[in-house]
């Protein structure tokens, strides 16, 4: 008790204080703890996160080639502040105050057992650093990394001969994380039925997709393929995403940053993406503007319904995507089981997200009736206009497969412009190869900026021609992928081109955060950002073989909206350093990862932008 009184009173005390009960463990060398929380309940008002950590125990095969005894335990904060009710937490509160006596004691009597240490000491770990302790396999060097669990993730990989990894987590769960490209391309394509989502993953995911293309299998994945497909492969919907995000960099995002310029204001980037994203992607997907990015709280201006919608599918991102991360899996369901906490909020949020993509897709039905059942009759060329003049499809299922989209859409062009901007910011003479590539394509129309012809923005054959600016963004998407893991589940036990055994049941995710750094793929120089790898002796793009670079998936789930991706990132880069130079400012600072859906910055990116009249020589 002395030790846990000197815990606090060696701490100042602020109103509110953040303490990690878990890093800092009090429980060490004691043998009674029932006083613990005691004290704590006594000394503190606690309040706990909606998001446990998710740890995992690991152990290493016996069979060749070696693999390292690992783990991969996500840490995810909230990207999005909620508000916690009542109910939540003392329901948190409850329960860990019950697990806090069970750790410290596993902490104190659960020394390395010696036959599990013995059996899973590997090669590639001399110094032991991975002990696994009974039920909480390597929970103790997790803790010790917890502030960098994908390079942590990744620095194992890095030391196993295959680039490859086995993880055992509690309750008999076990799988394969690897770095290798022909892993990667036979879980992708060479086996690709045998690696499906699987019900863990499409469980999480439904409440929300429902069934929707990202969170389907079998048939029906099959059938929402090969219908988007076709509507992604046609001109007249690129034509329709190009006119929209240069509508919105025109009317929206240029605007905003001038604003900022002229009084020297500090603009998060990370959010303006977002907003711009949410708004292009909805215009695209619905044609409704939530008009996010036209009001300065980014609490969307399209209406009271339009901004309900926006707010409400914020939420119900950020809270789907902490049921991966839960400690104890079933306390998520539990939790929506009794309509309490978080669960709470995200089936009132779905169900706003729910009613207002209903009432437009009833509304476009009814349109629909009363003109001829062709696209070229309705008013709209949105994705959900072309899957209702289809075929006679039922409103959920157009629902789900339209909101699929917006998910997609929103998450990942905002992760990887900003850590693009943030990349950018100490290789000025990048900027500078984009900025003379930018000119060049001006001079084939005599102009020498955008602002000297009007407002006209790059059309989307010019685009097509900043094969540098396109390299400069698979660079950065290289080192900060959107998605930095992807994870299936195997249908029947295999064998991985490396040797490794995958059986039936276990799951099996590739990292692509730790792909782009690895030596064995990347070469020696794969931590650093030099986008001239991607363009040949002549200056054009050289495309990389996509199970090396996964970034947009590969094999038969490839992403859909690669080449529309590519269009907003080009078209904002482009479009945004023309016209103004753009200074992080806290240069030098290097950004706290957070994963949500996405790869994230924690605290954004706030930059100041300077206003140019011209491109500079």
């Amino acid at each position: 008790m002395e030790q846990l009184s000197t815990f606090f009173n060696d701490r100042a005390t602020p109103p509110n204080i953040s303490i990690d009960l878990v890093g800092n463990c009090l429980g060490r060398a004691h043998t009674s703890h029932a006083a613990y929380p005691a004290e704590i309940v006594r000394r503190l008002r606690i309040h706990t996160n909606h998001i446990i950590p998710h740890c995992h125990r690991g152990k290493t095969t016996t069979d060749p080639p070696p693999v390292i005894c690992s783990t991969s335990i996500p840490f995810l904060c909230s990207p999005i502040p909620l508000q916690k009710s009542p109910t939540d937490m003392e329901l948190g509160t409850a329960l860990l105050l019950l697990l806090l006596p069970f750790v410290a004691l596993l902490l104190v009597y659960s020394g390395p057992v010696p036959w599990l240490k013995k059996k899973e000491t590997n090669p590639s770990d001399p110094d032991g650093l991975l002990k696994c302790y009974p039920l909480i396999g390597v929970l103790p060097q997790f803790l010790k990394n917890r502030h960098r669990p994908l390079d942590w993730q990744k620095d194992l990989l890095a030391a196993s001969p295959t680039n490859t990894i086995f993880l055992r987590l509690p309750g008999n769960v076990q799988g394969i994380v690897t770095a290798n490209p022909a892993n990667v391309e036979h879980i992708l394509k060479s086996r690709f039925e045998n690696y499906p989502k699987g019900p863990r993953f499409t469980s999480i995911l439904e409440d929300f997709l429902g069934r929707g293309i990202f969170n389907a299998d079998g048939e029906l994945w099959r059938a929402q393929r090969k219908t988007a497909s076709y509507e992604f492969n046609t001109k007249s919907l690129r034509n329709f995403v190009v006119e929209n995000v240069q509508l919105e960099i025109r009317e929206r995002l240029l605007p905003l940053l001038s604003r900022a310029a002229r009084v020297d204001a500090v603009v998060d980037l990370q959010d303006v993406f977002e907003r711009f994203a949410f708004d292009n992607v909805c215009r695209v997907s619905f044609n409704e503007d939530p008009g996010c990015l036209a009001d300065e709280d980014g609490k969307g201006g399209g209406g009271r319904l339009s901004a309900m919608f926006a707010l409400a599918f914020r939420d119900a991102t950020s809270i789907v995507a902490g049921r991966f991360w839960y400690a104890i899996p079933i306390m998520w369901r539990i939790k929506k089981r009794l309509y309490i906490g978080s669960e709470r909020r995200l089936r009132e949020s779905i169900s706003t997200v729910h009613d207002f993509a209903t009432q437009i897709i009833l509304s476009r039905k009814k349109k629909k009736q009363s003109s001829a059942s062709s696209l070229a009759a309705l008013p709209h060329q949105d994705l959900l206009s072309r899957f209702v003049a289809g075929e006679d499809n039922s409103d959920e299922y157009l629902r789900d497969i339209v909101i699929s989209f917006l998910l997609a859409g929103r998450e990942t062009t905002s992760s990887a412009l900003s850590w693009f901007f943030w990349l950018l910011s100490s290789r000025p003479e990048v900027e500078h190869k984009i900025l003379e590539e930018l000119r060049s394509v001006r001079a084939a129309r005599k102009l020498d900026s955008v602002w000297e012809g009007g407002e006209e923005a790059f059309a989307f054959e010019e685009l097509k021609e900043m094969h540098y600016l396109q390299a400069v963004i698979s660079e950065a998407m290289r080192l900060y992928p959107p998605v930095p893991v992807n994870s299936a589940v195997c249908v029947a036990d295999d064998v991985l081109p490396d040797g490794t055994f995958v059986g039936k049941g276990w799951f099996m995710s590739y990292s692509s955060y730790a792909m782009g750094r690895m030596p064995a793929v990347w070469g020696e120089d794969c931590e650093e950002y030099r986008p001239e790898r991607w363009v040949d002796e002549g200056g054009a793009f050289r495309p990389e073989n996509p199970f090396r670079y996964p970034v947009f998936h590969a094999g038969p789930r490839t992403c859909l909206g690669k080449e529309m991706a590519y269009i907003q990132m080009k078209s904002i880069v482009a479009s945004v350093l023309e016209r103004f130079a753009v200074e992080v400012t806290e240069h030098g600072r290097y950004p706290e990862k957070m994963l949500s859906l996405t790869l994230r910055m924690r605290g954004g990116l706030p930059v100041r932008v300077r206003e140019r009249a011209v491109v500079p020589p």
